[in-house]
Parts: C-alpha cells; structure tokens; sequence
C-alpha cells in the first residue's frame, strides 16, 4: 500500500495535519495507538492562534455547539495584585475556548475522515521503512495481531513528547531547556470562576480553566524537583494542600464547589525543539517541540505547526521544509525560553510580570502570522 503522507498520532497535531492535507487533496493514513474519543492530559486551554486556526478550518461551531464556554476574560493573580484582561476583538475572534480533549481530537478526527482521511486506531507504530538511499518511506506497525506495512511520500511523528517516530529517524534535539513544573489537576462542578485564572506566587503555580459540561479544570504547579516529595504517595491530599498553598484566597470558591473526577499528576519534562524535517520524515505537535503546560500554549502551538507543516507538504520542495523549520523556530524559541524562565518558579512577583508581558508579545506576533497565511495550494505530492 503507498500513500501520499502516513500520520503517526491522531491526537490535535496529527488529526489537524490528516484534516488539512486530506482537504488538499492528499491520500492520507492516519494511525494511533489508542482509542477514538479518549480524553488525555491537557491544560485545554487555546490561545487567540488556536482559535483562529479552528474558526479557519470551519470546526469551531462543533466545539461551540458541544457546550465548550466562550472565555471573555484571563485573570493573573500576583501576591500583591490581580490583573484580569478582557479578550478584545482581534483577527476575527472574539472568545477564547477551552474544550477536553476527548472533544477537540474527536473533531478534528471527524473532520479529518470526511475529507478523505484513513484513520486506523489500536495500532502501534514500532519502526520506520527506509529505502536503498536511507530515505524513510514509510512504517511498520501491529495492527491488531497483524503486521503493517505502509508505504508513503511522507512519514510525520505526530505521536508526542516520547515520540516512536523522533527515535527512528534519529532527530536532534536542536533546544533543550533547563526546568520544568509538575502538575496535579482534576475537575470541578459548580465553581464560579469567569475565564482563565492563573496565580502565581513564589515556588508555585494555580490555574482554573472552565471547560465542557459545567467542569472546570484546575491545577496546581510546583518545580518538577519538588513534585515527588509534594505528592508523598497521596495525590487527592498533596492536591488540595498544594491548591490551599498556591492560591488560599482561592479556596472558599472550592469549599462551595464539587469535585469529579478524580486526581491526575504529570511529573514535568524539560522543554525542547527537535529537529523537525529530514529525508522522507517529519515531526509536528509535542514529537517536534514541548513547552512546560505552565503556559498553557500547547494545544496551540500544536495547531499552528499542522498547519505550517501541511503547506510545507503540500508545495513539497526542499526550500518549503526548510522554512517549515525556520518559521517554526522563529514562532517558538522565545515563546520557549520566557516559558522556561516561569517554570523555574525561581521569580519575583515583578520578574513573573515581566515574563507574562513578553510572552503575550509573541503570542501577537505568532497571531499575525497565522492570520497572514494565504489558502493551501493543492499538494505537488498528488500531482
């Protein structure tokens, strides 16, 4: 079998990827080691860019539709201040959304199959096919006790920050990060929060993220190095302990709130940049580059990469990947490094400003260019 692309990772990056190239016109494979419609760890929340990608791509009305509130607001609380900023009307969006992954990858998924995807899920990619010049041309995967061959113009890692894909071609780590946050987090019913909330104050982090079904997400941050002895053993109780530390003004609104679900944690990892294109392969989403979820800026990063990698894809020359690459760095590496700063947890109120100012100047610039690019061409790889 020999297709035009074979996504490894179905999941926003990989399934925004499938949609868009699928749309053009490629013969796409999609396939993924899990199950249609699993939820996922996630911060949830999309920045202007996300949004403007979804609202782009005509899928926005189905995360609306299926109950995903519209944030009018985002409120930084400091020790000595809370600043709340409303979301004006920009590049034709005027809400931000927060919608549970098991929602968002669903859709794009759906999207991605009615526009001609072949989307294959419980398989498990375990090695890349190379041809006689070294050039990846395509997978192997079980598939349900069957091996699978699939041949393709293109293989793409889309499958995530431990990425199968990344280890097989060998990818370099071009931009690696010194710190990193870990997180417990669960959701709660009937918590009377207006918009994204984030606190933060020295050595922790707090955030509250109103999502589908009434439910708001909230989290608590604390250095990866710390995160073992903060959790002890016993999640549900280092979690309220850590909220109470984090945020105490906070705490009244959970005493009337419901919590339901129960307690999840992720121990952290350093960020990077990989090396994101090379022979016949390429990566896109958290395979390519990961940020600490402090920021809360990955599912939008990982939206605006599938579209830079798929218009890459599409004019399929050596020239389109290099500036894939470039952009992506360009877009990225301050974006990372003020990212990096705040997960050391290592700031002063003023210094944590001061991040949170830069890193909202190049979210506007990453804003600017996505809402400068121009409709996909139809891909050389079909023609």
């Amino acid at each position: 079998m020999k297709v035009d692309a074979i996504i490894v990772g179905a999941r926003c990056a990989g399934a925004a990827t499938a949609l868009l190239l699928a749309r053009a016109g490629a013969r796409v494979v999609v396939v993924d080691r899990g199950v249609y419609g699993s939820d996922t760890t996630s911060t949830h929340a999309l920045m202007r860019g996300g949004v403007l990608q979804l609202q782009r791509w005509g899928v926005l009305p189905a995360i609306v539709a299926a109950g995903t509130p519209p944030v009018q607001q985002t409120t930084f609380s400091y020790p000595d201040e809370d600043v709340t900023v409303a979301i004006e009307p920009k590049a034709g969006v005027s809400a931000l959304y927060a919608p549970r992954r098991a929602l968002l990858d669903r859709v794009l998924v759906d999207a991605a199959a009615a526009s001609g995807a072949d989307v294959r899920y419980g398989a498990l990619v375990d090695d890349v096919i190379r041809d006689d010049r070294g050039r990846v041309c395509g997978i192997v995967a079980a598939d349900n006790g069957r091996r699978l061959h699939i041949e393709a113009g293109i293989v793409i890692g889309a499958d995530g920050l431990y990425s199968t894909i990344a280890q097989r071609v060998g990818a370099d780590v071009r931009v690696r990060c010194r710190h990193a946050g870990g997180v417990l987090y669960s959701y709660w019913l009937d918590l009377p929060v207006d918009g994204y909330y984030w606190r933060f104050d020295s050595g922790t982090g707090m955030g509250a993220i109103p999502t589908n079904d009434g439910a708001t997400c909230v989290f608590g941050a604390v250095p990866a190095s710390g995160f073992r002895a903060t959790v002890a053993g016993h999640p549900a109780s280092a979690y309220r302990r850590l909220l109470r530390q984090a945020a105490p003004a906070f705490e009244p609104r959970l005493a009337a709130a419901r919590q339901v679900e129960p307690v999840r944690g992720f121990g952290g990892h350093p960020g990077f940049i990989r090396q994101s294109v090379g022979p016949g392969w390429a990566l896109v989403g958290d395979a390519a580059y990961f940020k600490d979820p402090i920021t809360a800026h990955g599912i939008t990063d990982a939206l605006r990469d599938a579209e830079l990698l798929a218009r890459a894809i599409t004019q399929g020359t050596a020239a389109a990947f290099a500036d894939y690459e470039a952009t992506q760095l360009n877009l990225s590496q301050r974006l990372l490094e003020v990212t990096d700063e705040i997960a050391s947890f290592a700031w002063s109120s003023r210094e944590v400003k001061t991040l949170h100012r830069d890193f909202s100047r190049e979210m506007s610039k990453e804003v600017q260019a996505l809402a400068a690019l121009e409709a996909l061409p139809q891909p050389a790889v079909c023609r």
